[in-house]
């Protein structure tokens, strides 16, 4: 079975085409500028080969006649007619309250979409774009919707509840949601099966951790919390955003340097986190440079980001009642030894004994805490467009 995953952006588009029964990827590539100018990078993993394109993409629409053309080129691609596509799985970031898993596309479900719009509104759109491009390029082919909310449903009302007046939430949703479903979903399942055991016995603690981090912790394979929260704003600091803060500070700058809100809201999207404490980079690499280099901004950055993570941790096996294993995944997360180090010094009282030797790599699945460790500290690098197809692939097979 061929699956196309679709990620799209509001100005990119990130794509697979593969079999998700033997997680072969026979292409994968990223459309770039799209609305501007328009780029295209296809790769095919088998011949090790990479091609870049200049094409006009004015919209969405174009660029996924730019993948098709890609994926059916006589030069370079990897399928002789666009109907080996057997459907396509789409990347959603936000279904509310209305989707616990992932499911077939229909024109409710694009209502359904349309109205989660004013709780994502820099992602959704680009979303519904990304499957409304698709259905005009390949109409008849199956569509299904994977939401980054979706695995957080079953949060209980008092993870997910802000003490905010009742009325916020009945009547316009406002509520912890959580993103990174897809990745945390995969990376516990993938932990179960690493320590031999069936994931509902398992206390499960997974750090995704990257230009945008969240953690969650993972009780018998639910999501029972998570750090991000009514957007991906909320939990640690990030790349370029603040993360938890008081709100009393937005009114206290506002008033001071006259912001509206937008400008605030730019401030903390985009200036904030460890950019904004280092003054460096959003880079996680550039920052440990320069704390390497002798940068206190750059090395205070780096701390404050590994302690929210450590305290999120202790807290999450305070409200599971214990943990089994914690788990390392995303670009940080997969490649960082120092972070994952600096994260899991100190929770020795918790049951958790690291191996320095063993922590010593990058993006490799492994365990890398010491063999007498209690509590299993596990590094796995996370697959969301696996997860996307199969999910596609059980939805169409029905």
């Amino acid at each position: 079975m061929k699956i196309l995953v679709i990620n799209a952006g509001s100005s990119s588009l990130k794509y697979q085409l593969m079999d998700p029964d033997t997680r072969e990827v026979f292409a994968k590539g990223l459309c770039e500028r799209i609305g501007i100018d328009g780029r295209l990078t296809h790769k095919v993993p088998a011949k090790d080969a990479k091609y870049e394109f200049d094409i006009p993409m004015p919209t969405h629409a174009e660029a996924i006649q730019a993948v098709l053309d890609a994926l059916l080129s006589a030069e370079h691609g990897v399928i002789k007619s666009a109907s080996e596509i057997d459907a396509v799985g789409h990347r959603v970031v936000h279904g509310g309250e209305k989707f616990a898993s992932s499911v077939r596309i229909t024109g409710d479900v694009m209502a359904a979409l349309e109205e989660c719009i004013p709780l994502a509104p820099l992602h959704n759109p680009a979303n519904i774009t990304g499957i409304q491009a698709c259905e005009k390029v390949m109409p008849g082919v199956p569509m299904v919707g994977v939401f980054d909310t979706a695995f957080h449903q079953t949060m209980p009302a008092k993870s997910y509840i802000y003490a905010l007046p009742y009325e916020f939430y009945e009547n316009d949703k406002v509520r912890r949601y959580g993103f990174h479903g897809t990745s945390h979903r995969y990376v516990s399942a993938r932990a179960a099966a690493m320590l031999g055991k069936p994931i509902e016995e398992l206390k499960i603690i997974t750090c995704h951790l990257g230009n945008g981090s969240s953690v969650a912790a993972v009780d018998g394979g639910r999501s029972v919390d998570t750090s991000m929260g009514f957007t991906p704003l909320a939990g640690v600091p990030m790349g370029t955003r603040s993360g938890d803060l008081d709100a009393g500070i937005l009114e206290y700058l506002m008033g001071k340097h006259g912001y509206d809100m937008k400008e605030m809201m730019n401030i903390l999207n985009k200036k904030s986190g460890v950019l904004g404490i280092s003054g460096v980079s959003s880079d996680f690499r550039d920052i440990e440079n320069a704390a390497n280099d002798g940068n206190q901004r750059a090395a205070l950055a780096l701390e404050t980001f590994q302690y929210s993570v450590k305290k999120l941790v202790g807290a999450y096996a305070a409200a599971m009642g214990g943990v089994d294993a914690i788990v390392f995944t995303a670009g940080v997360g997969e490649n960082d030894a120092v972070t994952r180090m600096n994260i899991a010094s100190g929770l020795e009282f918790m049951g958790v004994k690291m191996d320095a030797e063993a922590n010593n790599v990058r993006g490799k699945e492994t365990v890398i805490s010491a063999a007498d460790s209690k509590v299993k500290v596990l590094l796995i690098p996370t697959d969301e467009e696996l997860m996307i197809a199969q999910d596609t692939a059980a939805i169409v097979k029905g």
